[in-house]
């Protein structure tokens, strides 16, 4: 499954960036090795990826490497999680729930949760012992977190939790998952889940979709669940919306990462296949409109690459705020969309079936424009800032 390299993580060339593609190349070997086409092709059958996988992955050092050392990780900067990211963009293996693991669930215990929760946690989310999911969206409640149902309910030394979430990533297989919930005043706090041994605790469908078919994506339910309260996040009631806004950031960048590489992806594929397919006796290549398509795609991943990387020297210097975290996200996926869109027409009637990678990255780029916030509401966000 060789895939096309990305030009950059970030603009700048320092000693660091030696031990940032030694990184790349191990995992790229890595995913070389332990996931093929067979083993995909497995993964979206089964609806998930195996769990021996996941334990391969964290031995070989993919999860949530930014961990601090003393909490069992490597302690490297964002740009190794984004490695990671890219990598499983380029091969087709967004179903791999990595992005969510490491890139958007770990952060919540490296940044809020208490020294005891962080040794605790930890180290087993590296190892792949414990594979995380986030669970904020409910059935009546998606963008407006504001507006979540579920209750955790002071019962001595634990909380009762009750509620119903859906659509959530890595659902089937988390053994952590962080869950919105309202306590004390109906403020909102996260209280870290347990899936082991949690009576009341059920997993509804491992919900069918139109793509990402190996991310297992599920419905949840809570039914006065005992979860012990130290397992709320930060040990305080009422800090969970502040928690959620914090991290939406590199939430949003995770995503535009992921896009940006199949953006990259696509093209590369498109390229390959204009220049071997021929009609009217020449290669589609060769065709003016063939070219111009090709050259308007490869100018939008430049651009969107240069966006990325900008965002990503913002984020490693603390500056990348909420405003702008909705533009790269926005401005990255809607490119996606056109790209893919526009890649996957060069292919004809092939780009339709299912066997051939431009269909199914069709597929699997639709939901970008939608998690994470949908666009329309990356433009209200954004609007706010004029």
């Amino acid at each position: 499954m060789n895939a096309p390299s990305p030009q950059s993580i970030t603009g700048d060339h320092d000693a660091s960036d030696q031990t940032l593609e030694l990184f790349r190349d191990a995992v790229s070997r890595f995913l070389d090795r332990h996931a093929t086409e067979q083993d995909l092709e497995r993964w979206r059958e089964a609806g998930m990826v195996d769990r021996g996988f996941w334990r391969l992955a964290g031995e070989a050092g993919l999860l949530a490497p930014s961990t601090p050392e003393e909490c069992g990780g490597a302690g490297v900067d964002f740009r190794f999680e984004l490695v990671v990211i890219e990598e499983l963009g380029l091969r087709g293996l967004e179903g791999f729930g990595a992005a969510v693991h490491s890139g958007i669930v770990a952060p919540y215990l490296i940044h809020f949760a208490t020294a005891a929760q962080r040794q605790n946690w930890l180290p087993k989310v590296v190892s792949g012992d414990l594979v995380l999911a986030v669970a904020m969206t409910e059935p009546g409640a998606g963008s407006d977190l504001k507006g979540i149902r579920t209750r955790a309910r002071r019962d001595g030394d634990d909380y009762l939790l009750s509620g119903q979430k859906t659509f959530i990533s890595n659902g089937q297989t988390a053994d952590l998952i962080v869950v919105a919930c309202k306590t004390e005043s109906d403020a909102i706090s996260l209280l870290a889940v347990e899936t082991v041994d949690a009576p009341g605790f059920t997993r509804g469908r491992n919900l069918t979709k139109i793509g990402r078919e190996a991310q297992d994506t599920s419905e949840l339910f809570f039914e006065d669940v005992r979860v012990p309260a130290a397992n709320l996040l930060g040990g305080e009631e009422g800090q969970g919306f502040a928690q959620m806004v914090a991290m939406l950031p590199q939430e949003r960048l995770v995503i535009a990462a992921m896009a940006q590489a199949m953006m990259e992806r696509a093209l590369k594929l498109t390229v390959d296949y204009t220049k071997e397919r021929r009609a009217f006796s020449q290669p589609l290549f060769a065709f003016q409109n063939t070219k111009f398509k090709l050259a308007e795609a490869r100018t939008q991943i430049a651009a969107g690459r240069a966006f990325l990387d900008s965002c990503v020297a913002l984020h490693l210097a603390g500056k990348l705020d909420g405003t702008m975290a909705a533009m790269v996200k926005l401005w990255i996926t809607e490119t996606q969309w056109k790209v893919i869109d526009d890649c996957l027409q060069l292919f004809g009637g092939y780009g339709y079936m299912d066997e051939y990678p431009i269909s199914r990255l069709f597929r699997d780029a639709r939901i970008d424009r939608i998690h994470g916030g949908a666009s329309e509401i990356m433009k209200t966000i954004i609007a706010r800032s004029l």
